[in-house]
């Protein structure tokens, strides 16, 4: 089954709203540069799931490191950002090992799905947007694989979602009918956790396919 990538994302700093990309370097850890920085408190991470004002930051990357809102993330103007939308004592903190992901290092979203959902894709944040998808096929392709060029994924488990999806991109207001709404239409799961066999680069456009795994 043949496809096509329809958009990429990085997250530099875990819960804060990503950056688009045209290109790629997927390594073992998924795409390099993502969620290497995060939010932690005295009792551990932060993460948007309730702090959810996490999401009106943009985190974004840079030659020296990621940048929030444009700040440098060790700036005192980055952290007086974070706090504010994470509380006072919360702070920033360096983070490279595999643990950083809340499942596998790769989300991966379809357009089918995404137009079922209804709502802008930036709620479920992926990092990899397939393009050409008939309707809900994503949910027929746990353990397949998804080739891009060199690159080699397997699209291992549909992700269950959180109430990050209940915030909407632009303004941060919270929804709670749509975490309920992907319950009722979706099994509470959209998109697909993923892992790397072989890394390489990706762009937008580039061909994908996908080769249903054993016993599909």
């Amino acid at each position: 089954m043949s496809f096509h990538v329809a958009g990429l994302w990085r997250y530099p700093v875990k819960s804060l709203a990503g950056e688009p990309l045209t290109t790629a370097m997927l390594g073992p850890n998924g795409i390099h540069g993502d969620r290497i920085v995060h939010v932690r408190g005295p009792e551990g991470l932060r993460s948007a799931r309730r702090q959810y004002k996490l999401l009106g930051l943009k985190g974004t990357s840079s030659p020296n490191g990621p940048l929030v809102n444009g700040y440098h993330w060790t700036s005192a103007e980055a952290l007086a950002l974070v706090k504010a939308a994470a509380g006072a004592d919360a702070w920033l903190e360096e983070w490279d090992g595999p643990e950083r992901f809340d499942v596998l290092p790769l989300l991966v979203a379809t357009d089918g799905a995404v137009a079922a959902f209804g709502r802008d894709v930036r709620r479920l944040r992926p990092n990899i947007l397939l393009g050409g998808v008939s309707g809900l096929a994503e949910r027929e392709w746990e353990g397949a694989e998804l080739r891009v060029g060199d690159a080699v994924m397997r699209l291992a488990t549909l992700r269950g979602r959180c109430p990050m999806t209940t915030v909407d991109p632009d303004t941060i207001e919270r929804d709670p009918e749509v975490l309920r709404d992907i319950g009722r239409r979706f099994g509470g799961r959209l998109a697909l956790d993923t892992d790397v066999i072989r890394g390489g680069r990706l762009t937008v456009g580039d061909v994908a396919t996908v080769t249903p795994g054993e016993g599909q």
